[in-house]
């Protein structure tokens, strides 16, 4: 590989830079939305000139506008060469709902997860008859009427005992 001189870099940088503009202009439209996956125009002028200089030292410039030449038949090779991985490739088919999993996503299950965490840790906070009531209405399923048996209450003496345990419980899960 040949070391150029910083004014050799500089002169090259701009005139790279004065030729992308029309290489853009030129390129804009030639790909059609149809063969786009991630590249689009703008990315595939910018891989043919980093490649072509990447080779700039083998690269035969004979004229004054030999670069601007070799920069336009990259691009339109780039633009061939996606067209090609197309026809390898196929259009994109869109996913069908049959083929999506019954059971919750594996974000749904980490938010679940966190939510089970941060709710035990607040639930161990809370005082023991606190603990009872909860655990017996939202991890058995008792009524508020087994609730007032298991604890010695009226029902309502119950639910109520229970609705200000919940905001307990809510208060606690909050604080982390």
């Amino acid at each position: 590989m040949i070391k150029r001189t910083a004014t050799e870099a500089r002169t090259l940088s701009s005139f790279v830079r004065r030729c992308l503009p029309k290489l853009h202009r030129w390129a804009h439209g030639r790909l059609p939305r149809w063969t786009r996956t991630v590249a689009d125009t703008a990315d595939i002028v910018h891989d043919a000139v980093v490649k072509t200089l990447r080779r700039f030292d083998s690269i035969d410039l004979a004229g004054p506008d030999a670069l601007a030449a070799y920069l336009h038949e990259a691009v339109r090779n780039r633009i061939r060469d996606e067209h090609r991985q197309f026809a390898r490739r196929g259009p994109a088919a869109d996913l069908s709902a049959a083929i999506a999993a019954a059971g919750p996503s594996p974000l749904d299950c980490a938010l679940a997860n966190e939510k089970l965490t941060r709710y035990r840790a607040a639930l161990r906070r809370l005082d023991a008859r606190d603990q009872e009531l909860l655990v017996g209405h939202l991890e058995l399923g008792y009524s508020h009427d087994q609730l007032g048996h298991m604890t010695g209450r009226t029902r309502n003496a119950a639910r109520m005992a229970l609705h200000r345990a919940v905001d307990r419980l809510a208060a606690k899960m909050v604080e982390g």
